[in-house]
């Protein structure tokens, strides 16, 4: 097939499908109890240098306790898929965690505004990016979850974002239209936070997937965050809310509040006030330095940082703020 144009930038991730087949048939399937904290998952299956994709949407069930743990652990070198990426991404920012981006939506914390810290880290030439569209990204996920090497789509032909992509421009073998094809990208590794799970992995989200059930297939490990664990039973007599099965997981985090200061649908709001104090202690990059000390590095895990932002008082009213929403 004919490539008739293509986009400058490169393909991070190799898209060969049999590549891919070759890892996932080596990768075990066993029903195991898979429970371990946000450290041991991150020490196990987050190495430097590995390429990571986020779960969630904008600031909507995201796996905030383990994005911590990477900063802690001081990982660097990562490749980051950035699709909506919101809060996870001003994170990974402050920690210097990526050097390589596949990019849709960044540096934006959507209606709260721009990360000045997120803006500096982009604009600083430490980070080699390649762009695509949010749709574009989830095709790319598709195709790897589906086994082929490339999906096809046609939002992005004619477009600047075409041209700063990875994709190529192909004529249809069938019709003769042209299309833009789009890499398949299998991550290596995933954080996807859900509302409930057991110690196998099978998960139950509520709300919106978006492309998380693609990246769930699509990833060569995955790490489930968990609001709170359930008994396989409880699994079982429900089995058409399981969307992640637990043949694709390999390791369970119990985390509840794990998406703070994130939205978890029809469990607690987003705590605006402290994404606020993120956006504004940014701006001076010496009082956003003491900022991560205080809440990031010098604290041992993720329940001190709740007890730092206002502790179970705190959550409790963005809970009762929650209720509220979903009425």
């Amino acid at each position: 097939m004919d490539v008739l144009e293509q986009g400058v930038n490169p393909v991070f991730m190799d898209p060969d499908p049999d590549k891919a087949r070759e890892f996932f048939a080596k990768k075990s399937r066993a029903m195991t109890d898979k429970r371990m904290t946000e450290k041991e998952a991150v020490e196990k299956f987050i190495p430097d240098g590995s390429y990571l994709g986020i779960g969630g949407f904008g600031a909507i069930r995201i796996p905030t306790a383990v994005i911590h743990e990477i900063l802690r652990a001081r990982r660097k070198n990562l490749g980051f898929f950035g699709h909506t990426s919101t809060h996870d991404f001003q994170l990974l920012c402050a920690g210097h965690c990526f050097k390589r981006l596949d990019v849709a939506y960044i540096v934006g914390l959507e209606a709260r505004g721009l990360s000045p810290n997120a803006r500096r880290y982009m604009e600083s030439g430490e980070v080699e990016v390649c762009e695509w569209t949010n749709y574009a990204l989830a095709v790319r996920l598709k195709a790897a979850a589906e086994g082929v090497s490339f999906g096809i789509i046609r939002s992005m032909l004619g477009t600047d974002t075409f041209k700063m992509s990875g994709a190529k421009v192909i004529e249809c073998p069938f019709t003769g239209k042209k299309y833009a094809a789009v890499p398949a990208i299998w991550p290596d590794v995933a954080v996807i936070h859900v509302h409930e799970a057991d110690i196998y992995g099978n998960c139950h989200i509520r709300g919106i997937t978006v492309a998380d059930l693609e990246l769930a297939r699509a990833a060569k490990h995955l790490i489930i965050t968990a609001e709170r664990l359930v008994g396989n039973l409880e699994i079982r007599i429900r089995p058409t809310r399981t969307v992640i099965p637990y043949y694709l997981v390999d390791a369970v985090v119990e985390s509840p509040f794990g998406s703070y200061p994130g939205n978890m649908p029809y469990m607690y709001y987003s705590d605006e006030a402290h994404l606020n104090q993120w956006l504004e202690v940014e701006k001076d990059p010496a009082e956003f330095e003491k900022f991560l000390e205080k809440y990031i590095y010098g604290v041992s895990c993720f329940e001190e940082y709740l007890e730092l932002c206002g502790g179970l008082r705190k959550l409790k009213e963005l809970q009762a703020l929650e209720m509220l929403v979903d009425k």
